[in-house]
């Protein structure tokens, strides 16, 4: 009867759960045929969970995986009641021990709280009016601040006094640069996130429209985390290529192995549309300090490290 069922599971396509090993490879999408996007990764105790746009008109579900390949869809972790919801970003506080979700909704960037990464998340109230795409960054010292976007352009960012409640005047980062792969279709710069390297702070953002097959991922670089930064001179590090289109908006993980990883989104075809699947791929530090990356889709490629029972280092 065992052999009989194995052989079952084989024919019908699914993979046996019990004992499996860890994938060897991995291709994208990783999550296909859910029209997500925006995707962002909190690793705790263990399991990876992503929270994306989309599934959900006024609100966000969750995903958990323990290697970043094979993701099981779980429950509605916010509803925000507001229409334009997307683009979350949740963080652990080890402070107090809660979760906070930073959603985007009709415009406005505000947070929620919970006690578990699965929620339910109970809404705190706006945050900022007339912006985007929230990141909140944890630096090694404690101190908090949260990367925005004003009208698609202005990158921003604003010191937290706490996971809820700012501390001084938000400061303007950069604009999209003229004449560049920002503005190749349609001026944009958003979809912040943060990597420290060797003590430089690395900000990935997002340029050209983002329903084009243009958008893109560059990053700025700065001695502080509020900057001044600069933009790399080998920008976009992440773009579309043959049969791949609009790759962006994502966010940086880490591995069992330490490693990088950038967990994206990809146009589903060349249009102008908001169809979009969920992919991963590797980033990396050459010797000189340069962050590059790269977008792959319906190819075999080397497969993260499963996670271990603690957390990476950022």
């Amino acid at each position: 009867m065992l052999k009989r069922g194995l052989l079952l599971l084989i024919c019908c396509g699914l993979a046996p759960m019990a004992g499996a090993g860890p994938a060897a490879t991995y291709t994208n999408p990783v999550i296909p045929d859910e029209s997500l996007a925006d995707p962002t990764v909190m690793f705790h105790e263990g399991t990876y969970y992503l929270y994306p746009t989309g599934g959900v008109h006024q609100g966000y579900v969750v995903y958990t995986s323990r290697d970043l390949v094979h993701w099981t869809k779980g429950p509605q972790v916010f509803d925000s009641g507001r229409p334009n919801t997307w683009a979350p970003d949740v963080s652990y506080n080890p402070e107090d021990r809660r979760f906070y979700l930073y959603y985007t909704a009709d415009w406005k960037i505000g947070v929620a709280a919970a006690d578990r990464p699965e929620g339910p998340f109970a809404d705190k109230g706006i945050l900022v009016a007339g912006a985007i795409d929230a990141h909140l960054f944890r630096d090694d010292d404690g101190k908090r601040y949260l990367y925005y976007t004003v009208g698609c352009t202005r990158m921003c960012v604003q010191p937290m006094a706490s996971p809820t409640e700012k501390k001084g005047n938000p400061v303007e980062l950069f604009r999209p640069a003229p004449g560049t792969w920002e503005t190749r279709n349609g001026s944009v710069n958003e979809g912040p996130w943060m990597i420290k390297h060797a003590g430089k702070y690395y900000l990935l953002y997002s340029g050209s429209g983002a329903n084009t097959p243009d958008y893109a991922v560059g990053y700025a670089v700065a001695a502080s985390p509020i900057g001044p930064f600069e933009k790399a001179a080998g920008n976009p590090i992440v773009q579309r290529g043959p049969g791949l289109f609009g790759p962006g908006h994502g966010c940086a993980v880490k591995d069992g192995a330490g490693k990088w990883w950038f967990v994206y989104h990809q146009k589903k075809n060349d249009g102008h549309n908001f169809l979009r699947d969920v992919c991963i791929d590797p980033l990396w530090f050459d010797a000189e300090g340069n962050l590059h990356g790269k977008a792959t889709r319906g190819t075999a490629e080397p497969a993260p490290a499963p996670a271990g029972p603690r957390t990476p280092p950022r």
